[in-house]
């Protein structure tokens, strides 16, 4: 025998020694003497080719079991963002809605503020011309009451009189 072959050989030795403590720990792991007293476990244990067959499939519907599992986590991590980002974007435009509605009204106020002070000082003005007016006509009413009384009140005309004529 050549080095190389006694190398391998050692190397398989070392292996199927580990290989055997895997197997010993698994054999005494209490969940594994449960399941191998089981009906089920025990139906295994008599049909070697069907547990190969079970084991080959559990082992092969892993990897797309777990690609299917990492899309639908994927799926809804990625839904969650979308929300947040979808949740984000109308705060935003609402935000910036409520800005441009706030400013208007804030001009809107001014206009009509505006529009409510020149109002109330034109009416004042003018009802404080016609008050003074109304003072000066009683002032010079006052002074010249004859005279006053005679342009308001002229002399009616007896013969020319013909509301009463029936």
């Amino acid at each position: 025998m050549t080095s190389s072959e006694s190398f391998y050989a050692e190397k398989m030795q070392e292996l199927q020694k580990q290989l055997n403590s895997v197997k010993k720990a698994i054999n005494t792991n209490s969940k594994v003497i449960a399941f191998m007293n089981s009906p089920f476990g025990q139906y295994l244990e008599e049909r070697p080719f069907i547990s190969l067959s079970l084991l080959v499939f559990i082992a092969l519907s892993a990897v797309p079991f777990g690609l299917f599992l990492i899309m639908i986590i994927g799926t809804a991590v990625i839904a969650c963002l979308g929300v947040i980002i979808i949740e984000g974007i109308v705060i935003a435009v609402g935000g910036v809605t409520l800005l441009c509605v706030l400013c208007g009204l804030v001009i809107l106020s001014f206009g009509v503020s505006g529009v409510l002070s020149i109002s109330y000082f034109a009416i004042s003005s003018i009802l404080n011309y016609m008050h003074r007016a109304r003072l000066s006509r009683n002032d010079s009413h006052q002074s010249q009451p004859c005279s006053r009384l005679a342009e308001e009140y002229p002399p009616v005309n007896a013969s020319k009189d013909t509301t009463h004529d029936k």
